[in-house]
């Protein structure tokens, strides 16, 4: 009997397949390091009496938190291509000028008692009427859940944060990587007597092991008083997640200090829409507005401010001095680096708004603000005629012409 014989299989498929197999092997084993780098960043999801909670709160909408007004999604592809495509002097050639801070310079209480400091993107310290305050703070390397990927930070974190002088809060605006930074928040520990946090967040925090009694969560109008000050949770027009299978998942908020003698604002992430003027008209006026002026783009026109909005925002707050966050320290959107100051400057100046631009690190009294000196470099940017950004559905005869300056 002859013996039936299977062909050999040929050398170039045996060496595709093991290319392949060690390609694929290659891609699983990258892929697992990377989760693992970045799933404690990830944070958890609220469950028990805290979502039920979420649940009872006029903001959820059946899956998730709602927005106050209708908005307009980007289109993933374009917003994806454009990313890619780039755009020029999005990250500064060299670090840019900080002003560098330690405890010692926040021992003697502000002069008039209001003071304000930039320490980069969204994160300020705000000193007002004896009580100090701390929004959005981000320590990290960068604004990312991996410790190798992600926007970098353009410049050293001014403040040490074993500087940081004894707070009296931390406020956190919503849940996403730039605001809500995992090394930070571990790093605090006991430096943060108390975080006030929108509904949800907090299952984040004692995921990371903050203690829960330190954690106060809320709803849009809640107010925490704390030794005669005011905090103030109020509306904003953005998104929330950290997963990309949780969007809106929790809730994001904007925020309203008021002391005896001083009321400030603080924007966290928001588009532009109506509820500004609810805002100036029941909290204000403000000393101060520290509005967002960056990461902008007409695609996602709903989440993000842009340096004109901000200005025509502030006027409905009734704010009295204006200092633009959200810019300055990470590559976020399209637009080059310097773009939002020189644009904020030119709509501040038609608008006869007063505003501070400071560098990180620098400080400011609002009832004496410092002259606009760019420190920035001069580069081409793009103009508000030929980058506009302005926001969906909205009203153009409830809002009128122009915003009124105070």
């Amino acid at each position: 009997m002859s013996e039936t014989k299977t062909p050999a299989t040929r050398p170039w498929r045996r060496r595709i397949l093991r290319g392949l197999g060690a390609l694929c092997g290659a891609l699983l084993l990258v892929g697992g390091v990377l989760l693992a780098d970045a799933w404690n960043a990830m944070g958890t999801s609220a469950d028990g009496a805290r979502l039920e909670r979420m649940k009872e709160s006029p903001r959820w909408g059946g899956e998730g938190f709602v927005n106050p007004m209708p908005m307009v999604e980007p289109e993933l592809m374009e917003a994806t291509a454009r990313w890619l495509e780039g755009g020029d002097h999005r990250t500064p050639e060299s670090p840019p000028p900080i002003e560098r801070r330690a405890r010692a310079d926040f021992e003697a209480a502000p002069e008039g008692g209001l003071r304000i400091t930039w320490l980069g993107h969204s994160t300020m310290l705000v000193e007002l009427d004896g009580h100090t305050l701390l929004t959005d703070p981000i320590w990290g390397e960068r604004s990312s859940p991996s410790s190798w990927l992600g926007p970098k930070r353009f410049h050293a974190p001014p403040l040490p944060l074993e500087e940081l002088p004894e707070l009296t809060a931390v406020l956190i605006s919503h849940d996403h990587y730039d605001h809500l930074d995992t090394p930070t928040i571990e790093a605090l520990e006991a430096r943060a007597p108390r975080y006030l946090v929108p509904l949800g967040v907090g299952a984040h925090l004692e995921y990371w092991g903050v203690d829960p009694a330190r954690i106060t969560e809320v709803d849009w109008w809640d107010e925490v008083e704390i030794d005669g000050l005011r905090l103030v949770s109020t509306p904003a027009r953005h998104f929330s997640g950290r997963t990309g299978f949780d969007k809106d998942a929790t809730l994001w908020t904007s925020w309203a200090m008021i002391g005896p003698e001083h009321r400030v604002y603080f924007c966290g992430d928001t588009g532009y829409f109506h509820g500004f003027r609810e805002i100036g008209e029941r909290l204000g006026p403000f000393d101060a507005t520290m509005l967002e002026v960056g990461a902008y783009n007409q695609l996602w026109r709903d989440v993000h401010l842009g340096p004109e909005q901000a200005v025509r925002a502030h006027g409905d707050l009734r704010g009295e001095v204006m200092l633009p966050v959200h810019w300055g320290t990470f590559d976020l959107a399209l637009h080059a680096w310097t773009e939002p100051p020189e644009r904020l400057r030119l709509a501040a100046e038609r608008e006869g708004v007063r505003v501070a631009i400071p560098r990180p690190g620098q400080s400011v009294l609002p009832s004496s603000p410092p002259d606009v000196a760019r420190w920035w470099p001069t580069q081409p940017v793009q103009t508000a005629d030929e980058a506009p950004v302005v926001a969906s559905h909205l009203d153009e005869r409830a809002l009128g012409a122009a915003a009124v300056m105070h």
